[in-house]
């Protein structure tokens, strides 16, 4: 089945069957300090094209609210979301949209950068599970999926995404790294150190602000 037909039907059963709980969650946002519950931002999508990305509001004043906290920790603040798959600003799964300003500050606004801007962005992507290893672990991950991606790699991201919003991002991500760590040490040479680990900035500014 075609990815957009895939799209399209999981944001539109995403959307009705999670409507309860968005409203719920935009109560809670809006009695926890009285402001908006949505954080409305321009990113850059396909072929570089800016649109407005909707979320739920995590922080007011530069600071993560109490029910921000939770709402980062299980990703549901990224709900709103599968509206943008809906009007086909992005994906379910795809590389994660970045503002200009991050673009910019990474130095990805080059051609030589353009690999991870042939797809939608995506509400889930392969180096967000990976996150906090830094900028050049992400530019090398989003592009692996842009040139390798199959319906097979995005279940995969579909079901640890999964797992992420049932058991939190923290616990996941540790599962994930142990995995990374047993396979290396057993594809390494007896006594072999492992390989060390990515170094470069974080890229997490532009996708955490609101």
């Amino acid at each position: 089945m075609d990815k957009r037909l895939i799209d399209v039907f999981v944001a539109t059963c995403g959307l009705l069957a999670a409507a309860p709980v968005m409203l719920l969650i935009a109560a809670a946002i809006t009695i926890d300090d009285g402001g908006p519950a949505l954080f409305v931002q321009t990113r850059i999508g396909r072929d570089r094209k800016p649109f407005r990305i909707y979320k739920f509001r995590t922080m007011r004043d530069g600071w993560i609210t109490g029910i921000g906290h939770w709402l980062r920790a299980t990703g549901l603040d990224e709900l709103p979301q599968l509206w943008n798959v809906l009007r086909g600003d992005m994906s379910l799964i795809g590389p994660r949209p970045l503002t200009g300003a991050d673009i910019a500050r990474l130095g990805w606004d080059g051609p030589a950068h353009d690999v991870r801007f042939r797809v939608p962005p995506g509400i889930v992507g392969l180096a967000q599970l990976h996150a906090g290893r830094g900028a050049r672990l992400t530019r090398f991950l989003d592009a692996h999926y842009v040139e390798r991606r199959t319906a097979a790699l995005d279940a995969g991201i579909l079901v640890v995404s999964a797992a992420i919003a049932l058991l939190g991002k923290r616990r996941v991500r540790g599962w994930l790294r142990a995995r990374r760590r047993a396979r290396r040490l057993a594809a390494a040479p007896f006594g072999a150190q492992a390989a060390p680990a990515w170094r470069g900035q974080p890229v997490s500014a532009g996708a955490r602000t609101g």
